[in-house]
Parts: C-alpha cells; structure tokens; sequence
C-alpha cells in the first residue's frame, strides 16, 4: 500500500527518466570541460557547478559527489599542469574544494526539502497519507478511473468503541489503538491502494482498478487482521478480538462526463454511509454502499 514513505517520496525517479538525467549530466560535463580545455576561464570552470548540482538533486549524495570527482578529474584533464602537484595554485586548491561543496550542500538541502514535503503529507500517528495528501490522490484515481473506464472502490472504516478504551485505559491506549490499525492498514492493502487517517479513527482507503468482490475481500482481511490481532495498549498486553474495524464499501465505473472531485465526493459519501450501517448492525463488520 502507498503510505507515505521515502520510496513512495522518490518513486517519481523512474529507471527512464535516471537515464536522460545521466546522459545529460555526461554531454554537460564533457562540453564544459572541452571549453575549460579550450579557453581556461575561470567563469567557464564555474559551469562545472550546474551538473553537480543537478546531479545531487536528483540523485542525492552519492550522486553529487560521483559528479564532484568526474569535475575534478576533467578540471584536471583540461589543465594538465595539475597533475604535478608543485603546479597548483592556491585557486585550483579553492576550485576543487567548491566542486565537493556544493555537491554536498545541494544534496543536503535537497534531502531536507523531502523531508519536509514527506512530514507535510504524513499522518504523524500512523504514517498514512494524511487528509490533504489522501485528496490530491484521489482527485488522480478519480480522473484515471474515467479515463481508462476502469472501477474504483472506496473503503471507508473506523475502530468499534475507540471511546470505551479511552475512557478505560487512558488516551494512550487510545492512540496506540489507532496506530496498530493504521499500521495493519498498510500491511493488509493492496501496493496500488491509498490511505488515509481523516479522523481520530476514521481511515479512507482508495483502490483503484478494483471490482467490488477485490473490495469486499480487502475489507475482510482487513477487518481480520484487526480482530486477531493480540496487540500492546499503553504498554498493556491485550489478547486478539479487543480491536475491532467496521467497514462501508463502495465500487464504482465513474462516467467520463463526471466532475472528478463530485464523483470522488459521491464515492467517500456512499462508503461513509455504509459504515454507518455497518455500525447499527452490531459493529465488526462490513456493509456495501450502492
């Protein structure tokens, strides 16, 4: 399932798209370093700096700085009186200490600009998308869906009696309880589904490409996994069947003519309302919406 990890946070790098940055990155350092051969201008040796930086952008650290050594060895190719050491002078010594350092500091400032970006999607409790992320997503499911005619379900959940454990055992338990469903969430879903926490236990899941009987099979092993499960609340052992979900489907072939977040609307709404009557039914168990 798509939680919100690094890997998901770099999947967007695809093998296709490393190659044109590669093959851009090697044309770019053999035309700068054919100028800095040709004229030995300090401003031409500045250009080293661009495929260092676009290197440890993308690549991150080991990428800038792979690109750092390629720089210093063309920038030595381009001046061989560098190969004798009595030869440098103090600006080649500074040259080569910049091509390491930007590489590095492009590849931190990078790193932490994911970071940021994975903790302003993340659910801090769970680790699932949170709700604005979850949206974005589904506005793209939703629109993919009517492109391709395929189906999209919607399972829309909560944890029975999350209130009766807070007031017996402390919101700790409460919260652990949450975060052991998120996290069963994450494991019990299909790699192409999306998830989100929207509520103190409410959870959304999207699935794309998914019939209804996929859906209803989902929702089950789901709803299993939680049961059976012996879990630790607030540092307390609990034997399986003190956690229990239950689950409101919906599956649906959206119209082309849809308008993509109405109809994503209309999906959470139907999903929603079967919980509800998954609920009235006795709780820890599953109802399809229509």
């Amino acid at each position: 399932m798509q939680i919100t990890s690094r890997v998901i946070l770099h999947q967007g790098i695809r093998s296709s798209r490393r190659i044109y940055y590669l093959a851009f990155i090697t044309a770019w350092l053999i035309l700068i370093g054919l100028l800095d051969r040709a004229t030995g201008d300090v401003p031409i040796q500045h250009l080293y700096y661009l495929p260092i930086i676009l290197a440890a952008t993308e690549f991150g650290f080991a990428g800038g700085l792979f690109v750092s050594l390629c720089s210093v060895f063309l920038y030595h190719l381009a001046n061989p009186r560098l190969f004798q050491l009595h030869e440098f002078r103090e600006g080649d010594i500074v040259q080569i200490i910049l091509f390491f350092t930007v590489g590095l500091v492009a590849a931190k400032l990078t790193d932490d600009a994911n970071r940021l970006r994975l903790l302003s999607i993340t659910d801090d409790l769970t680790g699932l998308h949170n709700l604005q992320s979850f949206e974005s997503h589904l506005a793209t499911l939703v629109s993919q869906a009517k492109k391709d005619g395929s189906i999209l379900s919607v399972l829309v959940l909560d944890v029975d009696r999350l209130k009766s454990i807070n007031d017996q055992y402390g919101h700790l338990a409460g919260a652990d309880a949450v975060r052991i469903v998120g996290q069963l969430i994450a494991r019990h879903t299909p790699a192409r589904a999306v998830a989100c926490r929207y509520g103190g236990d409410e959870f959304v899941v999207a699935i794309p490409d998914c019939r209804m009987e996929e859906a209803v099979e989902v929702a089950e092993q789901l709803r299993l996994s939680v049961v059976n499960e012996q879990v630790v609340l607030a540092t307390r052992n609990f034997p399986s069947g003190t956690l229990s979900i239950s689950v409101g489907i919906t599956s649906r072939l959206i119209p082309k003519a849809a308008e993509s977040l109405a109809a994503g609307e209309e999906l959470f709404k139907v999903a929603d309302d079967a919980l509800y009557r998954a609920k009235a039914m006795g709780r820890n168990g599953i109802s399809v919406g229509q």
